[in-house]
């Protein structure tokens, strides 16, 4: 195993010490997600009783090869907890998420979760988010139009950077929700809650990566030990 699978495998191993048997878990999207899902299978070989949700056709395939129990989320509206990784975070607990692909269920099931572990290795943690292109998925419909939105909201918050259309090979990525992603390099977000909000008020968009007000605990392991935020 590499020194980055030992760090996600040593965070998804803390999650796994945070949950109790018989609960709905949420379960992220990512290789780190996937190192979660490894723990939790071991856990149910061993008797460890829950049911999960899955936040994307990978972490659903995954988890059935491994025999992790799953439902939808209109099966189980309300969870107890949702593990997932992130791309970035703060000292604050706020998030840039959706490298995978996966940002709209994975803040679906996120929000409808009573609480929110995130695991990474510590590398993830960064004083200012916007490092990471913020993936902000988007409606097909309208596209350059939405583009040129996003580029406005940018700039009158001071934002200037590349925005450019995620591709699989030759082909646009395509969600699993059947939508596309805009990667936005905006270099640091000082201000992430004025950008979410922005965003939010440009039709076009199904959602963003920035998750703010949804982590209560984020686990980042270290060669030197785990470390742990609290909101």
């Amino acid at each position: 195993m590499s020194d980055a699978a030992s760090l996600k495998r040593k965070a998804a191993e803390a999650a796994a010490a945070e949950l109790t048997d018989g609960m709905n878990i949420g379960i992220g999207t990512g290789s780190t997600a996937e190192e979660f899902v490894r723990v939790l299978a071991g856990k149910v070989k061993d008797g460890f009783t829950m049911m999960g949700v899955a936040t994307s056709e990978r972490t659903e395939k995954l988890c059935r090869e491994l025999g992790v129990p799953l439902k939808t989320l209109d099966e189980l509206p309300i969870l107890d907890v949702t593990v997932d990784g992130a791309d970035e975070l703060d000292g604050d607990l706020r998030l840039v998420k959706g490298g995978g692909g996966a940002l709209l269920r994975e803040k679906i099931v996120a929000f409808a979760s009573t609480r929110m572990i995130v695991i990474a290795d510590r590398s993830k943690k960064v004083e200012t988010l916007g490092a990471f292109p913020l993936p902000i998925e988007v409606n097909g419909f309208g596209l350059t139009s939405t583009f040129m939105a996003i580029r406005r909201a940018g700039e009158k918050l001071g934002l200037e950077g590349e925005i450019v259309l995620r591709k699989s090979g030759d082909d646009p990525y395509i969600t699993d929700s059947g939508h596309l992603i805009l990667d936005a390099s905006f270099g640091r977000i000082p201000d992430p809650e004025a950008l979410d909000a922005a965003l939010k008020a440009i039709p076009g968009i199904v959602e963003h990566g920035l998750f703010i007000k949804l982590a209560d605990l984020a686990i980042l392991a270290g060669e030197d030990g785990i470390e742990t935020i609290e909101a």
